[in-house]
């Protein structure tokens, strides 16, 4: 599903991510894991097709995001870790526009809005404007619009910041079922704990640089997730 081989990004002197190799299969939750600044939202974003990178091939379903970039965005989802939405749109407004882009349906698009907006508990919002929307409405705006066009791969930044409690299950919940249809997530997270229960596989960056990737399994052994990334950082 994604394949990042050799990816490397540079800012003046200082190596974001340095010569990075991950494979992320369909059906595989992947979970991104490293201190602010360790290369993260880096990575996200060549995945995206937004940020250009020095060094590295990044495959999704077989196409290359450099030579084939509209062929491969058609395949993926990408949530920032702050939504940067257009306020001036209304809700509905907003959907209906991804919805455009994507080439969705218009009776298979109303139907997922109104199957997303009504889980999030967003529907009776919809019609107000963007820009009245609080931070946790954006999230949930833009999670709506990631998976109405129901792409193959979703890669998502921070997402469950902003979340309340009911949203971020639900949340969990979705990501579960859309790997189970032949799906992948891709996302990073500080909140250790949800990626433990959550991930069937996990990569931990330091300054650039991968230093442990596996299952879960793999990678904690018999201590916690928190224990193992606390124990790396401080090598």
């Amino acid at each position: 599903m994604l394949n990042i081989e050799h990816l490397t990004k540079t800012y003046g002197d200082k190596k974001a991510v340095d010569d990075l190799t991950l494979e992320i299969r369909p059906g595989e939750i992947f979970g991104f894991i490293g201190h602010n600044g360790a290369g993260k939202s880096t990575t996200l974003k060549s995945v995206a097709g937004i940020l250009q990178f020095d060094q590295g091939t990044i495959r999704i379903g077989g196409k290359n995001i450099l030579t084939e970039p509209v062929a491969c965005k058609k395949e993926l989802a990408y949530i920032p870790d702050n939504p940067d939405l257009y306020e001036f749109m209304s809700g509905i407004k907003y959907l209906n526009f991804i919805g455009d882009i994507f080439g969705i349906p218009a009776a298979q698009r109303q139907e997922r809005i109104r199957k997303y907006a009504d889980l999030f508990e967003l529907t009776g919002d919809l019609g107000q404007p963007i820009s009245a929307y609080s931070h946790g409405m954006k999230q949930k705006l833009a999670l709506i619009s990631a998976w109405i066009h129901d792409p193959k791969l979703i890669v998502m930044d921070e997402p469950f910041v902003g979340l309340d409690p009911k949203a971020s299950h639900l949340l969990k919940e979705m990501m579960r079922e859309h790997c189970d249809r032949g799906g992948a997530i891709f996302f990073s997270t500080h909140v250790l704990e949800v990626a433990e229960k959550l991930c069937d596989k996990v990569a931990i960056i330091k300054q650039g640089k991968l230093v442990k990737v596996g299952t879960m399994e793999e990678v904690k052994g018999d201590a916690s997730l928190e224990a193992v990334f606390l124990e790396l950082e401080a090598e």
